[in-house]
């Protein structure tokens, strides 16, 4: 690896749960000032990748193969954005230290000691000339845990306020939560789905990857049966730590409890999916923080302008994007594993068994030399 300095720069990839796209973040990192983005960079998914990606969220013909030929193609993608960062910033693949490569979670079982997040970071190695740190998860679920969160403790180092008591949420595929109170222990935990259903409608009925600024849903009306009904599943009652994924809530999940359901239209259920977002992060934050000062909202779901609305009601606080304080709302997630090679790297253990669950603290990742 590269020997250390004051100033290093690290590279964060990340394809998360809504499987849209590709984010990759080239971060200044040094002991002077906070993380700086130098750059970022975001890539559609092919749509063909992006559908056997869904595919191996559950059981099916000729599966290993499949996620080899995956892997290998999200690391193609994942070097084209390192490519495009690198010119975009007028840096050299000599001058970074490592990048962090989430890679794409297709199964994620903490309770059966396992987490898959495909990925092909040898490939990535070669095809980039730069060393690379991957398999962050596994370590803290050998120990364990759940693998995850572990974004909450740079919502820490940054946001983190002697007199606020602040929200980190994040509306990915899957919402998650960093709860900051003063002179209180960190916590973070998944609340429940935000993107992953409601792209999935969206697709279903419009043919579109997502509800841009939520308009369609916002001409819905929310079922109060069917809402309770999807808020009876017993995720919502387990105590932190707890983390999901499209292992749970996925579109066999959302067939099941609209069964019982007859004639519904469409843009209702699109409405009462975001309800479901909305009430579960909010009563979330409620059961372990009951008034807060401020919501800071990241991720692509922060773009939904009726989702965030409802989270104003629900709250009543101030809601602000993560943008207010410097920070692109879409490269947060890159920024968290330029960070986690960051720590590698420095041999630091970033997992913290009261977010994890784990039986002691773990360096989280795998190390593959250019």
């Amino acid at each position: 690896m590269n020997s250390s300095s004051d100033l290093q720069y690290f590279i964060g990839l990340m394809s998360g749960t809504s499987t849209d796209g590709v984010d990759g973040a080239l971060v200044a990192f040094s002991t002077q000032i906070q993380p700086h983005i130098v750059a970022f960079k975001s890539i559609a998914m092919p749509e063909s990748l992006r559908e056997t990606f869904l595919s191996l969220n559950k059981s099916g013909n000729n599966e290993l193969e499949k996620a080899a030929i995956a892997a290998n193609q999200l690391a193609q993608l994942y070097s084209h954005c390192v490519y495009d960062l690198l010119k975009s910033s007028d840096i050299t693949a000599t001058q970074v230290t490592a990048i962090g490569a989430h890679g794409q979670t297709v199964r994620h079982r903490p309770d059966l000691n396992f987490t898959i997040q495909l990925n092909a970071p040898a490939l990535l190695a070669e095809l980039t000339n730069i060393d690379v740190i991957a398999d962050f998860r596994s370590r803290d679920v050998a120990a364990g845990g759940q693998g995850a969160p572990f974004a909450p403790l740079l919502h820490e180092a940054l946001f983190r306020d002697a007199q606020k008591k602040r929200v980190i949420l994040n509306l990915g595929g899957i919402a998650n939560i960093t709860v900051l109170t003063p002179n209180q222990p960190l916590l973070g935990l998944d609340t429940g789905p935000a993107n992953a259903l409601m792209d999935y409608w969206v697709h279903l009925y419009r043919g579109e990857n997502y509800d841009e600024n939520g308009a369609w849903g916002a001409t819905g009306n929310v079922l109060p049966g069917l809402l309770e009904d999807f808020l009876d599943d017993p995720y919502f009652n387990l105590p932190a730590p707890k983390s999901t994924g499209r292992d749970l809530f996925n579109p066999d999940w959302l067939t099941q409890h609209l069964q019982a359901f007859a004639s519904l239209r469409p843009e209702d259920v699109m409405a009462t999916l975001r309800a479901l977002t909305t009430h579960s992060i909010a009563s979330a934050i409620k059961r372990y923080q009951s008034d807060i000062d401020e919501l800071i909202v990241c991720g692509g779901g922060s773009k939904n302008t009726a989702l965030i609305e409802e989270l104003k009601t629900l709250l009543q606080c101030d809601v602000n994007p993560i943008d207010n304080y410097g920070y692109d709302s879409q490269a947060i997630e890159a920024l968290a594993f330029a960070w986690l090679a960051k720590a590698f790297v420095h041999k630091e253990a970033l997992n913290f068994p009261a977010l994890t669950g784990s039986e002691h603290r773990t360096i989280a990742g795998a190390y593959y030399p250019r």
